[in-house]
C-alpha cells in the first residue's frame, strides 16, 4: 500500500507525475536566435560528440575501489547509477578509465581522433553491461540541463511563390508540416561555415574546460534539401536578409531531444542484415523517389536514415558482436578520418559520432588472419585505427560475490562499504529464494552463510596465474589480497605493493560467472539428502553443496577444455579449507560472544597509547585534561592483549617489551592509517581500532584453546544432540542462536554449519 494513511495512489497523481517528468525533459521550441542565446550562456550544450560522452561520464563523480589489491578512481557512470545499478559494469575499472582517457584525447584532438575504440573480451565479461550503461547514462544525462541535446527541424511549406500566398500572408505554420532532422543535426551547422568558426570561437573563449568545442558538419542531407529549396524561393523574389528569412522561426526551429537509440546512438546488433549500406546508413525508398522531384537527381528526403550511422550521428555508434559485421569494419575507415559517410556517389552526409565496437576474441583471429603478409596485409589500416581496451573475467572476489547475487536475485544495488570489514560481510551473507517446483509448490531456499562466498572464491581461483607466487602465497592468499588489498600475517599486514607477482595473465580464462549461475539455479531445484526432525535442513544449500556441483559439473560443461577441468579440479582443495575456516570462525565467534571486548573499551585503550607515546594528554568523562592512565593501559595488555603479565611491569610503568610494542604494534599501525588515508586532519579517534592488526584480534577473534580454558567441561562429541543439563548443551543453544543474532543464520543452517564444523572438531579435540 501506499499513498498516506496506507490508501492507494489514485491513477490521476501517477498521471500529474508523467506530466511533471516530461516538463523537466523537453523545452519548448526555440528560434536560432534563441539557441545561439542559450549556448553563449551555456556552451557545453554545444559539445561535440566525443566531448558531450565525456561530459557524460564525468557528471556521475568518481569513487575509491579496490581492485587486484590497487586503489582506483572509478567513474560511477559505469556504475549505471541512473538505473539503480541494473546495468552495472563491475570491475574492470582499469579498462574503463583507460576507455576514458582515450575518449579524453579523441575529444581534444590530441592525436587519436581518427581511432575506433574496440572493447574486447570473452563472454559474461561486462561487455554487453557497458553498452546498456551508455545507452542508460547517456539517455538520462540528456534530461539534464547540462545535458540538454539540441537538432533543428524544419517547415517550408508557405514559402512557394504560389499566386496569392507569400511568405508574409503566413500567420503560423502548421505543425503537421515540421520535419525533425532524421540525423540530430546540430543547430550550429546551419550556419555558413565563416560565421560558425566565429561562433564556436567565441563559445571556445567562454567555456571552462581545456577541451575545447569542434564542429567541422554541415547540415545533413534532408535538412540541406529544405534549406536550399527555402533559399531558391527567397532568392527568387529578391528578398534582403537572405539566412534569416530561410532560418525564421516559420521554417526552422531548434529542440532538445532525449538521447536514445536512434536518437543519438546507434547500435548494430549481430542480428542485423542487408547490405553494407543498409547497415551503415540506410537505403532508398523507390516509392518516395518517384514523388520526389529533385531536377533529376535522387532526393535525400526520399532516404530511409536507419543505418547505425544515421541513428548514432551526434553522439556515439555502437557496433555489437563486431565479428559478424568485419566485413563493416573497413568500410568505416574514412568515418573518423574525414567525419563523412556517402549515401549515394553524389550525396555525401558529414557525421559527428564517437564510434565504438564491442567483440569477443573471435574477431581478433579474423583480423590477424594476414598477419604473415607483412606489408601485403589487407587488414592493416583498419588494425592501426582500432584502439583496442580488453575486459577480463572479475578476479575480485567481493565483485564475483556481487555479481553472482545479481545474477540471482536481480538486486541492482551497488556494493559501497566503508571498511573492507564492511564489504567482507556482505560476501559472506546468505542468500534466500523463493522457488516454485515441477508440483506448482513454492518452497524458500536458502544458500547458507558463505555460499555464496565460496561460489565466487572458486570462481575467481581458477582466473588467477599462479605460475609466479612468492614464498608463503597460496591461490586463496592471492585472492584475498587482490580483493581486499593486504594479507594478515600475524600481528602485521602485508599490502599489495610488497608482493612480485610478476606479469600475471589474470581473468583472461577461468569460470564464467555463466556457468555458476546455471550451477545455483540447478541447486535451488534439487531436494539434498539431508533431514532434521524440526528443521527444514532438506531446503539449505550449504557451501559445500556448491563447490560439490561446480566441479562435478565441469565434465558436462562444453565450455572448458580437459585441461582446464583438471586445473579447475586441483584448484578446489585450497578454496574448502578456507570456506571451513570462515565457517569455524563463525561458530567459535558465536560461543565466545559474551567474552569479546567491547570496542568503547578498545578506542579507550588506544587513545591512552598515542597520548602516552607521544607525550601528550587526554581529556576524561569530565572534560579535564589528564595524563593517559598507565593503570588501564596495563590491564587492558594483560587481560585482554594477553601479550603480558605482572612481571612486565614496575608497577603500572612499562618494562622496555612493553614500551617496543606500544610502539611498534599500535603507533605504527595508526601511523600508517594515517598516511593510507592522507589526511593531514589525522585523529586518534578517526581510526577504526580493526585498522590495527593486534587489535583486531581482540574484537572477537579467539581459537579452539580459548574455548577449552573458557568451558572446561564442553565436548563437541555430543554436539548433534547434547545430553540434557550438561554444559554442552546450554553452549549449543546460545551459540545457534549467536549464529542467527551475528551472522544471518537461519535455525536450520546454523544447526547444519556448526555440526560440520564440530564434526571436525572433534577430531582433534583433547
Amino acid at each position: 500500500m501506499s499513498g498516506e494513511y496506507g490508501r492507494r495512489t489514485s491513477g490521476e497523481a501517477y498521471v500529474r507525475r508523467a506530466d511533471e517528468a516530461l516538463e523537466e525533459t523537453y523545452e519548448p521550441p526555440m528560434s536560432l536566435a534563441e539557441y545561439v542565446d542559450l549556448v553563449i550562456e551555456r556552451p557545453g550544450s554545444a559539445a561535440h560528440a566525443s566531448k558531450y560522452l565525456l561530459a557524460a561520464i564525468e557528471a556521475a563523480g568518481t569513487r575509491t575501489v579496490v581492485e587486484e589489491g590497487e586503489r582506483k578512481e572509478r567513474y560511477r557512470f559505469f556504475d549505471d547509477p541512473h538505473n539503480d545499478g541494473e546495468h552495472a559494469i563491475l570491475g574492470n575499472t582499469e579498462v574503463l578509465n583507460a576507455f576514458v582517457d582515450d575518449l579524453r584525447s579523441i575529444a581534444a584532438r590530441r592525436g587519436k581522433e581518427e581511432k575506433i575504440l574496440w572493447l574486447d573480451g570473452p563472454t559474461a565479461t561486462g561487455k554487453s553491461e557497458l553498452k546498456r550503461c551508455l545507452i542508460n547514462g547517456l539517455r538520462e544525462y540528456s534530461k539534464t540541463d547540462p545535458g540538454r541535446r539540441y537538432t533543428v527541424e524544419w517547415n517550408i511549406a508557405g514559402a512557394d511563390a504560389s499566386p496569392g500566398m507569400t511568405y508574409g500572408d503566413v500567420s503560423a505554420p502548421d505543425e503537421d508540416d515540421w520535419y525533425v532532422s532524421p540525423v540530430q543535426s546540430h543547430p550550429l551547422s546551419v550556419f555558413p561555415e565563416s560565421v560558425r568558426d566565429e561562433l564556436l570561437a567565441e563559445l571556445n573563449d567562454a567555456l571552462d574546460d581545456h577541451i575545447p568545442i569542434h564542429l567541422d558538419t554541415r547540415l545533413d542531407p534532408f535538412s540541406r534539401e529544405a534549406y536550399d529549396h527555402l533559399e531558391e524561393q527567397y532568392r527568387r523574389r529578391n528578398t534582403d536578409e537572405l539566412f534569416s528569412a530561410v532560418t525564421d522561426e516559420r521554417h526552422l526551429r531548434v529542440k532538445n531531444y532525449v538521447v536514445d537509440v536512434g536518437q543519438g546512438i546507434g547500435v548494430l546488433h549481430s542480428e542485423d542484415d542487408g547490405s553494407p549500406k543498409e547497415r551503415l546508413v540506410g537505403s532508398w525508398m523507390a516509392g518516395m523517389l518517384q514523388q520526389l522531384d529533385s531536377r533529376g537527381r535522387k532526393n535525400p528526403q526520399a532516404f530511409s536514415y536507419d543505418g547505425v550511422l544515421s541513428q548514432g550521428n551526434g553522439l556515439l555508434t555502437i557496433i555489437e558482436d563486431a565479428a559478424q559485421h568485419a566485413d563493416l569494419l573497413q568500410k568505416l575507415l574514412n568515418v573518423p578520418d574525414e567525419g563523412t559517410v556517402k549515401l549515394d556517389k553524389g550525396i555525401g552526409m558529414d557525421l559527428d559520432t564517437q564510434m565504438v565496437i564491442i567483440s569477443n576474441p573471435d574477431l581478433e583471429a579474423q583480423l590477424n588472419q594476414h598477419t604473415g603478409m607483412e606489408g601485403s596485409d589487407p587488414l592493416k589500416a583498419l588494425k592501426r585505427r582500432l584502439d583496442k581496451h580488453e575486459f577480463a573475467y572479475l578476479t575480485n572476489l567481493s565483485l564475483e560475490a556481487e555479481l553472482l547475487r545479481r545474477e540471482l536475485t536481480n538486486e541492482t544495488s551497488i556494493w559501497e562499504a566503508d571498511s573492507y570489514e564492511e564489504l567482507e560481510s556482505m560476501v559472506r551473507e546468505p542468500v534466500r529464494i523463493s522457488v516454485r517446483g515441477a508440483d506448482g509448490t513454492v518452497r524458500n531456499r536458502e544458500l547458507a552463510p558463505h555460499a555464496i562466498e565460496a561460489a565466487a572464491l572458486y570462481a575467481v581461483g581458477s582466473r588467477l596465474d599462479i605460475e609466479v607466487l612468492p614464498p608463503g602465497v597460496d591461490l586463496v592468499d592471492k585472492a584475498l589480497l587482490y580483493d581486499r588489498g593486504y594479507l594478515q600475517d600475524g600481528d602485521e599486514r602485508r599490502y599489495r605493493e610488497e608482493f612480485d607477482f610478476g606479469a600475471p595473465d589474470d581473468g583472461t580464462r577461468g569460470i564464467p560467472v555463466t556457468y555458476t549461475r546455471d550451477v545455483l539455479a540447478d541447486l535451488l531445484h534439487e531436494d539434498p539428502e539431508r533431514r532434521h526432525p524440526s528443521l527444514a535442513v532438506e531446503d539449505v544449500i550449504m557451501p559445500r553443496d556448491v563447490l560439490n556441483a561446480m566441479v562435478d559439473g565441469l565434465d558436462d560443461a562444453p565450455v572448458f577444455s580437459p585441461n582446464e577441468r583438471t586445473e579447475y579440479e586441483n584448484r578446489l582443495v585450497p578454496v574448502k579449507n578456507h570456506v571451513f575456516g570462515c565457517q569455524e570462525a563463525d561458530v567459535i565467534d558465536a560461543i565466545m560472544r559474551e567474552k569479546r571486548v567491547d570496542e568503547a573499551t578498545v578506542e579507550e585503550y588506544i587513545e591512552h597509547v598515542y597520548a602516552w607515546v607521544e607525550g601528550e594528554r587526554i581529556e576524561n568523562d569530565r572534560g579535564e585534561t589528564v595524563d593517559p592512565d598507565p593503570l588501564k593501559m596495563k590491564v587492558f595488555e594483560i587481560e585482554h592483549l594477553g601479550r603480558f603479565d605482572g612481571s612486565d611491569y614496575d608497577g603500572s610503568e612499562p618494562t622496555e617489551d612493553v614500551e617496543a610494542f606500544r610502539a611498534e604494534k599500535i603507533i605504527t599501525a595508526l601511523n600508517r592509517h594515517a598516511w593510507r588515508n592522507r589526511d593531514e586532519d589525522f585523529r586518534v579517534s578517526d581510526v577504526d581500532p580493526r585498522e590495527i592488526p593486534v587489535i583486531r584480534t581482540v574484537l572477537g577473534s579467539h581459537d579452539w584453546d580459548a574455548v577449552g580454558r573458557t568451558f572446561e567441561d564442553f565436548d563437541p562429541d555430543q554436539w548433534d544432540d547434547p545430553p540434557s543439563g550438561t554444559e554442552t548443551e546450554a553452549i549449543k543453544a546460545r551459540t545457534l542462536r549467536n549464529l542467527q543474532e551475528m551472522f544471518g543464520y537461519s535455525a536450520a543452517s546454523a544447526e547444519l554449519t556448526s555440526r560440520h564444523v564440530m564434526g571436525q572438531v572433534s577430531y582433534r579435540w583433547d
